[in-house]
């Protein structure tokens, strides 16, 4: 397993083997020794699964009051992953990263609270798995809009295609209005 740093240094991007071959391929999603060798968290109490249809934005989502570390991997199909940085005392606050996962190749976003989450579905469909630091808690949800001209995400979207997104997503307030982690 090989732990990258990204422009803000507490999103990393794990990567581990993929060992391929006529059948298909094997890699090891979570491995609790390797995790805390490299200082990841080893203890998730949830995991989730979505399906997404091409164009469909989620996020950016997060819980306030009770924030989850999130690893993210795409297990069928590509997407375009971001995190935002929105720890008001960082000196990230409001940047974020983008990082296309593809399923079979062995890479994994891991999110530590104290960040929004979204993606992008890229291919004609894509399957998503979470594996959360905290439960969800729907009383603690909060969403920040994907458009905020403050973050400014490069969205991947072909021009003129319109992202595909949940009423709660395209009412989501921007950076100066959203809650943020103090």
């Amino acid at each position: 397993m090989h732990v990258v740093s990204t422009a803000i240094p507490d999103l990393l991007i794990v990567e581990s083997p993929v060992f391929t071959d006529a059948r298909g391929f094997f890699t090891d999603v979570f491995h609790a020794t390797r995790f805390a060798d490299a200082g990841l968290p080893t203890t998730f109490v949830q995991d989730s699964h979505s399906h997404n249809a091409q164009h469909v934005l989620r996020g950016l989502h997060y819980q306030l009051h009770q924030p989850q570390g999130k690893l993210v991997r795409a297990i069928t199909g590509t997407v375009f992953d971001v995190a935002v940085d929105l720890r008001r005392e960082s000196a990230t606050f409001g940047h974020w990263v983008g990082v296309t996962l593809t399923a079979g190749d062995g890479r994994q976003l891991y999110i530590p609270p104290g960040f929004a989450h979204g993606f992008l579905t890229l291919s004609a469909s894509a399957d998503m798995g979470y594996k959360m630091t905290a439960p969800y808690h729907p009383a603690s949800e909060c969403a920040l809009a994907w458009n905020d001209p403050t973050v400014a995400i490069a969205w991947p979207l072909p021009a003129g295609v319109a992202p595909i997104l949940s009423p709660r997503d395209h009412a989501a307030p921007t950076l100066d209005a959203a809650p943020v982690y103090a």
